[in-house]
């Protein structure tokens, strides 16, 4: 080893360099020895560009001759920058910042330069990445307008699926399963309300048969009944007494529409459900027949439901026509008086001279009578009235059915 070697010298002082002797204005040959600082590969992101800095070469002169190069700051070993600048600074040696690093390989021996070497390929620049600043003033002005609109109506975006919950524990499955299972209380408000509207439901269809199927259905069956009645007629002879139920009559209100065949006896399912009228004909409660030449014809009929037929007899006024046609005559009442309300056990309004009614002796009268108010039973209402003619069915219908 020679005094002048730049290599671990532990003893030796350094030893004084001579003046350099000028270079030629030109890079070095290829084939000359390059000690520069072994560079870092390239980097597709840029470092800050950092100064110049230039270098005396690490061998004496007896290596040759002093050479100033340009290298980059970059990450090399504090061992290979322990060589302080030492020397003058050449501006003719400085090379473009952008020139290309001479091709090196691992070793930091003595090696041979391949002419043909390709100079190493210098690295595209990539541009640097755009912070990202958060939306403009444009889409905040959107965004906040979008929320506006969420609340006067708008729909709300859709919350974000909850992440599935942990397994419970035997205990904790038992404790939510009590917890899920209903109390007496609540089961016992669930059946007593499933009652309620089985109930209300009954109750609904109840109320519908009797307002609208009953009156279709004695409408049905008083047409029948007056198809009978008047088959009878034509075959013959009328009998003197009449079976319970049996028809014998028709009876005809102008005023309010009502055309209603009238049978024997009140009783409630075989006559006045059957939208039939009934006629006062049994014990003490039997009272006279159109025919009779003094007497109280009395009869009964429903005023809701199961043909209604005295529903409106309460709008019948004093002169209003009622008629009774037989198998032999047309008898014609005009109406005398009413009786909005009275007990269901008063029976004098139906006698010889039914008292109420303004009639002081006795004569050919006819009383209708009817539950009140309407849609109960609680009372009766009766209508009374005064025979005025009596017309055999040969000489035709009477002017209260003409007109």
């Amino acid at each position: 080893m020679t005094a002048g070697s730049p290599w671990f010298r532990a003893t030796n002082p350094p030893e004084p360099q001579p003046e350099p002797a000028p270079v030629p204005a030109q890079h070095p040959e290829p084939d000359a020895l390059s000690h520069a600082v072994p560079q870092p590969a390239p980097n597709t992101v840029h470092d800050p560009i950092p100064a110049p800095r230039y270098e005396e070469t690490a061998y004496p002169p007896s290596y040759g001759t002093t050479a100033y190069e340009p290298v980059r700051e970059s990450p090399v070993p504090q061992a290979a920058q322990e060589t302080p600048f030492q020397g003058s600074y050449d501006a003719t040696y400085a090379a473009p910042y952008d020139a290309p690093y001479a091709a090196y390989d691992e070793t930091v021996a003595l090696r041979s330069v391949d002419t043909d070497a390709e100079p190493a390929p210098t690295p595209s620049p990539r541009p640097s990445p755009t912070p990202d600043l958060g939306p403009g003033r444009a889409e905040r002005r959107r965004a906040a307008k979008g929320r506006g609109r969420g609340r006067r109506g708008a729909t709300a975006p859709a919350p974000a699926p909850a992440a599935p919950a942990a397994p419970l524990s035997r205990v904790e499955a038992r404790r939510a399963a009590r917890a899920r299972k209903e109390s007496v209380g609540v089961v016992a408000s669930r059946v007593v309300g499933e009652l309620f509207i089985t109930f209300g439901v009954v109750m609904l269809l109840f109320v519908t048969y009797q307002l609208w199927w009953t009156n279709v259905r004695a409408g049905q069956q008083t047409d029948q009944a007056k198809e009978q009645i008047e088959d009878a007629w034509t075959k013959g002879r009328a009998p003197e007494a009449f079976e319970p139920g049996q028809g014998f009559a028709i009876m005809y209100i102008p005023k309010l529409d009502v055309v209603v065949p009238i049978a024997e006896g009140i009783n409630k399912p075989k006559v006045l459900d059957r939208g039939m009228v009934g006629h006062y004909a049994e014990g003490s409660l039997k009272t006279a027949m159109p025919s009779d030449k003094q007497g109280n014809f009395a009869v009964a009929g429903h005023r809701n439901t199961h043909g209604e037929p005295f529903r409106y007899i309460n709008q019948l006024r004093p002169g209003d026509p009622i008629v009774v046609e037989t198998q032999d005559a047309y008898y014609t009442y005009e109406m005398a008086s009413i009786l909005p309300q009275t007990s269901p056990s008063n029976v004098a309004v139906i006698d010889p001279v039914p008292k109420g009614s303004g009639f002081t002796a006795p004569g050919r009268y006819i009383t209708l009578t009817t539950c009140t108010p309407e849609f109960t039973s609680t009372y009766r209402m009766i209508v009374w009235g005064k025979m005025v003619e009596e017309r055999p069915r040969s000489k035709g219908k009477p002017d209260a059915l003409v007109g």
